[in-house]
C-alpha cells in the first residue's frame, strides 16, 4: 500500500493520457469533502463540504477546504458533481462560487434543491444541471454516469468517470440497506456492470471499514420509535440532522400514528423539510404539521418537536434548550431523542447537552439505551460485497479518519486488490492513474480554511492557538510609559488580570522585576519599544510562571515619551 510522506513536493506534469486525482477535503477526517480530477487540462469537482469544528477551535462556524491550486485554474473548471445533499459534501459549494460564480453544478433533483436554497442567502443564482440515476452526461472531457447508491438521504448518487485514461467511480457515501424507506437500493447491477467493462481506480467511502457486518434497514427504527411514543407523558422533543429525510419520515409517521402534532424548529430544519415536502420526498399527512407559534394551544401529550442539535452545536436549538436559553423550556417529564450517530470529536458536546437535559428532568433518549439510529455508511460485510462485485484494478479510500481509510484498505486487499494498487492518501496528496496503475506523486496546500462570522481565510492557527491560551489561561496586560532618550520608565507599570486567575495585589511582587530589568535595559541603551515590549514580557512570563505553573496570555504595551 502506498501513502504519503511528509517530504512530498509539489506534484509534476501530469503526463499526456493520464487522469490526476486531488483530495481537498475529506481524508484524514469526518466531513469536508472534496476531490479534484484532472484530464488534458480541464477540471472535475466531486462535491465541495464543510468541516464542523471543534473544541479546541474556539469561535469558528465551519471549516472549509483549501482553493489555492484552484484559484490560477477556475476557467479550468467543467463542473461540481454533488453525490447528495448533507452539509459535509455541498456546505463549501457558496464559499467556491464567491471565486467564480457560474461555475455548473451538477446533481440530483433533491441535492440541487437543497443547495439553490443555500446559494439563495449568499445571492448567489447558480448554473445547474439536474441528474438522476442511470443518466450519463459528458462535462468537458469527462464522460460521468451516475448510479444510484442508498443513504440517510433520498437522492444519494455514485459517479462513474471515463477518460481515455480509464475509468474512475466514485461512491460518495453509501450502504446497501435492503429495505430502504423510498425503496431505491444502491444500484448493484450498475456496479456489476462497471466492473465486468473494468473499473481502474475506486474511491470508496471509508467511514464505517471498521464496523463489522451489515448496517440494520433504516426501517427497523420504526417499532422503537412507537414504543418511544406511545410511553411518552407529556412534549417529545426529536434532534436530528436537517437533511435526515428517511428519519424525519418516520417521526411523522409515529406522530400520525398516536395523534400528535409536529412542529420543526430551527431554520435549516424548516428549510430542508419545505424543500423535502415540496418536491415529495417527505409525505406529510394534512394538518399534521402545524407552527411552533401555536403550540401553547395544545396539550404536552399531543405535541412533537424536531429541531436541530444532534451534534450538540452550540447555537443549535437542542443545547440552547440544555442551557436555559431557548424559548422552548425542558421541564419534568418531557421525552427527547436524539436521532443519530455522535460524529468523532462532538462526543464531550453531545454528552454535555444530554447531562443538561437531564438536569432539567427529561427522558433522554439515544443511540447509547436505544435503537434510534443506524449509520448512513456501509459496514466492513457491505464493502467485502462490493469490492468483490466491483474488482477494481486499483482503489482508494476516501470519507474517513486514518483509522478508517486503513481498515478499508485492508478491506480491499482481502478481496484480491494488489498491495502496491492500493493508495492510502490524505489531504492534497496528488494521485495519478497513468497506465493503468495509480500512485502518489506529490502533494499540494490543502490545509484548513476557517470561517468566522463574515471572515473567510482571515483566522489562522496562530489566532486559535491565543484563542486557546485566552480560554485556557487568561490575559494578563501591562502598561508602561517609558523616557524615548534614556529608555527609563515614567510611568507604570500597571498590570491588569482577567481569568489568569492571579490577584492583582499580587502583582506588586513582580513590579520591582520589571522596573529592575528596565533599568538594566536603560544602562545598556536599550530603547526601542518592541525590544522592551519583548523584555517586559519574557520577565512577567518568568515570574507567572515560576510562581503559580501558569501560561497566561501577556500583552506588554510599552509607550514613548
Amino acid at each position: 500500500m502506498s501513502h504519503p510522506h511528509p517530504e512530498l513536493g509539489p506534484p509534476p506534469k501530469l503526463p499526456e493520457g493520464g487522469l490526476r486525482v486531488t483530495p481537498l477535503g475529506g481524508l484524514g477526517e469526518i466531513g469536508r469533502n472534496m476531490t479534484v480530477f484532472e484530464y488534458g487540462g480541464r477540471l472535475l469537482i466531486v462535491d465541495c463540504g464543510v468541516l464542523f469544528p471543534e473544541e479546541e477551535q474556539p469561535g469558528i462556524d465551519l471549516i472549509l477546504p483549501d482553493f489555492t491550486c484552484l484559484r490560477d485554474r477556475l476557467d479550468d473548471i467543467d463542473g461540481i458533481v454533488l453525490t447528495h445533499g448533507h452539509e459535509d459534501h455541498i456546505g463549501g459549494i457558496p464559499y467556491l462560487l464567491r471565486e467564480k460564480a457560474d461555475i455548473p453544478l451538477i446533481g440530483s433533483k433533491l441535492t440541487l434543491a437543497l443547495i439553490e436554497a443555500k446559494l439563495q442567502e449568499h445571492r448567489i443564482r447558480p448554473y445547474t444541471l439536474e441528474v438522476e440515476e442511470g443518466h450519463r452526461e459528458r462535462i468537458g472531457p469527462f464522460d460521468c454516469e451516475f448510479l444510484a447508491v442508498n443513504h440517510s438521504i433520498p437522492d444519494a448518487l455514485a459517479v462513474a468517470i471515463r477518460t481515455p485514461a480509464g475509468m474512475v467511480v466514485h461512491t460518495g457515501d453509501f450502504k446497501m440497506d435492503q429495505l430502504p424507506m423510498d425503496g431505491r437500493l444502491t444500484d448493484l447491477r450498475a456496479f456489476a456492470r462497471l466492473g465486468e467493462e473494468g473499473i481502474d481506480l475506486l474511491l470508496s467511502d471509508s467511514t464505517n471499514a471498521e464496523v463489522p457486518g451489515f448496517v440494520p434497514p433504516e426501517r427497523e427504527i420504526s417499532s422503537v420509535l412507537r414504543q418511544v411514543f406511545s410511553s411518552a407523558q407529556k412534549r417529545i422533543i426529536v434532534a436530528s440532522f436537517a437533511s435526515h429525510v428517511h428519519r424525519i419520515q418516520q417521526i411523522l409517521d409515529a406522530a400520525h400514528e398516536h395523534g400528535r402534532r409536529v412542529a420543526f424548529v430551527g431554520r435549516s430544519m424548516v428549510r430542508n423539510m419545505g424543500i423535502a415536502r415540496d418536491l415529495g420526498y417527505l409525505r406529510v399527512p394534512a394538518g399534521l404539521v402545524v407552527d411552533v407559534k401555536t403550540l401553547d394551544d395544545l396539550p404536552d401529550d399531543e405535541v412533537v418537536l424536531v429541531c436541530t442539535g444532534s451534534q450538540g452545536e452550540p447555537m443549535a436549538a437542542l443545547s440552547r434548550m440544555a442551557n436555559r436559553d431557548h424559548q422552548i423550556r425542558i421541564v419534568q417529564g418531557d421525552t427527547v431523542i436524539l436521532a443519530s450517530s455522535l460524529i468523532p470529536g462532538n462526543e464531550n458536546a453531545v454528552y454535555r447537552v444530554i447531562n443538561g437535559l437531564t438536569r432539567w428532568g427529561a427522558n433522554v433518549v439515544h443511540k447509547g439505551n436505544a435503537k434510534v439510529h443506524v449509520s448512513g455508511h456501509a459496514s466492513a460485510g457491505e464493502l467485502l460485497y462490493f469490492y468483490n462485485i466491483c474488482r477494481p484494478r486499483n482503489l482508494m479510500p476516501v470519507h474517513g479518519e486514518w483509522r478508517h481509510l486503513r481498515a478499508n484498505a485492508e478491506l480491499g486487499a482481502a478481496t484480491g486488490v494488489p498491495h502496491d494498487r492500493i493508495v492510502i492518501a490524505e489531504d492534497g496528496v496528488v494521485v495519478d492513474l497513468v497506465d493503468g496503475k495509480a500512485k502518489i506523486t506529490g502533494k499540494v496546500q490543502a490545509g484548513y480554511v476557517y470561517v468566522d462570522g463574515l471572515s473567510v481565510g482571515d483566522v489562522t492557527e496562530s489566532s486559535l492557538k491565543d484563542r486557546r491560551i485566552l480560554g485556557d489561561e487568561g490575559i494578563i496586560s501591562i502598561f508602561v510609559v517609558v523616557d524615548s532618550t534614556t529608555g527609563k520608565t515614567v510611568g507604570g507599570p500597571h498590570l491588569q488580570s482577567r481569568g489568569s486567575g492571579i490577584d492583582e495585589a499580587d502583582f506588586a511582587a513582580v513590579i520591582p522585576r520589571i522596573d529592575e530589568a528596565l533599568a538594566k535595559s536603560a544602562q545598556d541603551g536599550v530603547a526601542e519599544t518592541h525590544q522592551l515590549q519583548q523584555l517586559v514580557r519574557r520577565t512577567v512570563g518568568k515570574w507567572v510562571s515560576d510562581t503559580y505553573r501558569r501560561r497566561p496570555m501577556i500583552l506588554p504595551v510599552v509607550v514613548e515619551v
